[in-house]
């Protein structure tokens, strides 16, 4: 998990990242190409979940539920939030990776 947390420390200072269900939501609807893929906190509610998969689906856009919680994304970017879009596909495949890895 480490290492997906410093990956999405990378995503955010390279301006690669979106966070929040808004702003992740209105970014799919302008510029879902532009997406990589989304993750999702592991203690995100399953309301919230079940409406990003929906947004995703909708937007053809992929999506990864992540081992960390929403207080470990807050460490990394400063915002507890559990809602992330990586706008980089390389950064976003990195994560998936090191997820897959350590599960």
């Amino acid at each position: 998990m480490d290492k997906t947390l410093s990956t999405i420390g990378l995503c955010r200072r390279a301006g690669k990242l979106i966070y929040g269900f808004d702003a992740v939501v209105g970014e799919m609807k302008a510029k879902a190409d532009d997406i990589g893929g989304v993750l999702l906190a592991s203690d995100l509610s399953g309301k919230t979940k079940k409406e990003v998969r929906f947004e995703c689906e909708k937007y053809g856009v992929n999506v990864t539920e992540i081992a960390g919680t929403l207080d470990d994304i807050k460490g990394i970017i400063g915002k507890r939030t559990g809602v992330l879009a990586v706008l980089d596909e390389g950064l976003y495949r990195s994560i998936v990776l090191s997820e897959t890895n350590t599960q």
